[in-house]
């Protein structure tokens, strides 16, 4: 998609105004003592990853951490802001037209050979949905003319690391319990008997997919391509959309994971667009939180680490140390605990106990409680993870977080359901 710079910049500046085993690595280290800034979400910047990393790599790392429409606003206005980006791959449509981001050379990326082939190809197995919309192989390779697609070059717009499937969490004192892939359906977030109680994320290459899948599921509207939506459809959905807030269906619009966290604990909602660590910390602090695996398939999402394109020398020496220190196995296994995957998860496999790799990976009963990043039980022994394996969510991606040809029009109308 060819986004003019000036326009995509305009429109991204007004939404940033509305919006345990530890392993070191010992062969990869910074090549000077340096500073390096990491901007993203609270999903990937913690604490405990920003600790282990200076202490693996001898780094200095700062971390930055927003709300995803305010990093992307910021990663597109300022690129000497950061020297990493993280966050996820509908940005990067929007970063590489606005000259944020610079190439990373495969060659420079140890494990590159160990990454499966969901980023390479599209799928993990061969009978997989890969899913409408952005699908992130679809982003990764830059060709000579300075186009993103899926035809492999030297050249990638980004890391592939973290990834998961998102839907909804629902609170099990309120609502019932579903079926996986039968009864649970993005169509509850529009039921009526849950009004009032209804949260969603505010960003409007996420949100809109939420609330898309939503009003086709209960058969208010009908897409062409959920993953291109034209400017009539836009109107459609929205239409209906603005006839549910009037009627005060939903009850907040909120900006990142601790404050979904909030949402729920103080019962301001009952059910909402969730990721998956905040319904892991719910878990662990005693609310009953379920997160869905709609019949209709889930929303996918592929974590993007970048490359600023105004990095110095030295700190893109550090910036590849970091890269590659995310492939080399102890984050892998760290972010596994919160419920998400890593590109090259058989080097993290040794890194997790048994029963954590057969509940998380691969969809089996947690024969133990299993602790979350916080240390925390956030499963409980008997417990079967959501939607299963890893194969099996995979294989069910209804749509992928994406930027539209219609991305200006579809940020207006989202402008304008949160602002009524």
């Amino acid at each position: 998609m060819d986004l003019p710079k000036r326009a995509t910049l305009k429109k991204i500046a007004t939404l940033g105004a509305t919006a345990s085993i530890i392993t070191h690595v010992p062969y990869v280290f910074a090549r000077k003592k340096t500073t390096l800034r990491v901007l993203g979400t609270h999903v990937t910047l913690q604490e405990a990853i920003r600790k282990q990393a200076m202490d693996d790599l001898g780094l200095e790392i700062v971390f930055s951490v927003a709300g995803s429409a305010s990093v992307l606003q910021q990663a597109s206005m300022d690129p000497n802001s950061f020297d990493l980006y993280e966050q996820w791959s509908n940005s990067i449509n929007v970063l590489w037209s606005a000259g944020s981001i610079q190439p990373i050379e495969k060659k420079r990326i140890t494990h590159f050979n160990e990454i499966n082939s969901l980023t390479k190809t599209g799928k993990l197995t061969q009978d997989a949905s890969i899913g409408a919309g952005d699908a992130p192989y679809k982003l990764l390779n830059i060709q000579g003319d300075g186009t993103l697609n899926a035809q492999e070059t030297d050249l990638i717009s980004y890391l592939p690391y973290v990834h998961n499937v998102d839907s909804f969490g629902y609170n099990l004192d309120s609502i019932p319990l579903g079926s996986a892939y039968e009864s649970e359906s993005w169509a509850w977030l529009l039921d009526e008997k849950n009004r009032g109680k209804v949260g969603i994320v505010n960003a409007p290459t996420i949100g809109i997919f939420d609330l898309a899948l939503a009003a086709q599921s209960k058969g208010l509207i009908k897409f062409v391509d959920i993953g291109a939506m034209t400017r009539d459809e836009l109107d459609r959905l929205f239409f209906i959309l603005l006839d549910y807030k009037k009627q005060k269906h939903f009850n907040g619009f909120w900006n990142s994971v601790p404050e979904s966290v909030e949402f729920m604990k103080n019962n301001r909602v009952s059910i909402q667009s969730m990721f998956s660590p905040a319904v892991e910390s719910l878990n662990s602090q005693g609310v009953n939180v379920r997160f869905a695996a709609p019949k209709e398939g889930y929303r996918g999402w592929h974590g993007v680490m970048c490359l600023s394109s105004q990095i110095t020398s030295n700190t893109k020496d550090a910036a590849y140390d970091y890269m590659n220190w995310w492939l080399s196995g102890w984050p892998g296994a760290f972010i596994a605990r919160q419920g998400y995957y890593i590109s090259n998860p058989e080097r993290s496999k040794p890194l997790l106990s048994e029963a954590e790799w057969q509940y998380w990976y691969e969809g089996k009963e947690a024969t133990e409680a299993l602790l979350n990043t916080q240390g925390k039980v956030s499963v409980e022994a008997g417990n079967v993870r959501s939607g299963g394996s890893y194969l099996k969510r995979f294989s069910n991606v209804a749509v992928w977080n994406t930027v539209m040809p219609t991305y200006d029009y579809s940020l207006q109308k989202w402008y304008e359901l949160i602002s009524r």
